[in-house]
């Protein structure tokens, strides 16, 4: 299915955040999805992950993460300088700024023309792999796919000292799925076997799907890139949120 993508501004927190909203082409209406970014936020290989995902009959919500600090379409080259760039703002936002542009973001879903009444999905990577699963704390998130989420066995987001994300996953009432890549620096074994087992205890439905795979490996850039791995893990993902959301 073909796609169109347009940009939308989100009132949240007194300011504007911009998004992008990918929609199925010739469709009225569609399911909801918020898309979370990595670091270097919506960057062309990440603006054609948000169009897949769009093709598979879905309305995306990408807004930009870091709207309070940086001009509107900033996005930052996979490199040392991006990576720091992209690291400093996360730093720079707090938990609260976070959780509060979720809920913005939720609300405008639930608000447009365009987007199906009813539960929504969220999906992340990377650094919005961990704030997909703080948004699927909200009861409105039917479906989270959270790929590779850093910060989540240590409490690692933000400004915060520790964002305590994984303490509150009782709160998490839809579909849970988690992946990660067995040869992921940023998320070692011990940490991968604590989030598993935390959140086997707190979410009644959860999937958890390991890959041998680097960090990053959905990225269509760069050496980590697994094409194949990718495939899978997007299917796999693609079918939490299919089913969490009554998609047949």
């Amino acid at each position: 299915m073909r796609v169109d993508i347009n940009s939308v501004e989100i009132p949240a927190d007194g300011r504007t955040m911009r998004a992008a909203l990918a929609m199925p082409r010739g469709v009225a209406t569609a399911p909801g999805l918020l898309f979370y970014s990595d670091i270097f936020q919506l960057t062309p290989s990440t603006l054609r992950m948000v169009t897949r995902f769009a093709s598979y009959g879905f309305a995306v919500v990408a807004p930009e993460i870091y709207y309070r600090l940086e001009p509107a379409g900033t996005a930052w080259a996979f490199d040392d300088a991006g990576r720091e760039k992209g690291m400093a703002d996360a730093k720079a936002t707090s938990i609260k700024e976070f959780d509060t542009d979720s809920r913005a973001a939720i609300t405008f879903m639930q608000q447009h023309q365009s987007i199906t009444a009813g539960g929504l999905g969220v999906v992340g990577f990377c650094l919005g792999g961990h704030l997909a699963f703080r948004a699927a704390l909200n009861p409105e998130i039917a479906a989270a796919v959270c790929y590779y989420p850093t910060g989540l066995h240590n409490g690692a987001l933000g400004s915060d000292a520790d964002a305590g994300s994984l303490a509150r996953a009782q709160e998490i009432q839809g579909k849970l799925h988690v992946v990660f890549g067995t040869e992921d620096p940023h998320v070692p074994p011990e940490g991968r076997a604590l989030i598993e087992a935390d959140l086997a205890k707190h979410v009644k439905q959860l999937e958890v799907t390991h890959y041998a795979a680097e960090h990053a490996f959905m990225r269509d850039e760069g050496p980590r890139y697994d094409p194949e791995i990718t495939d899978q893990a997007f299917a796999a993902g693609l079918n939490t949120l299919r089913s969490g959301l009554g998609i047949a």
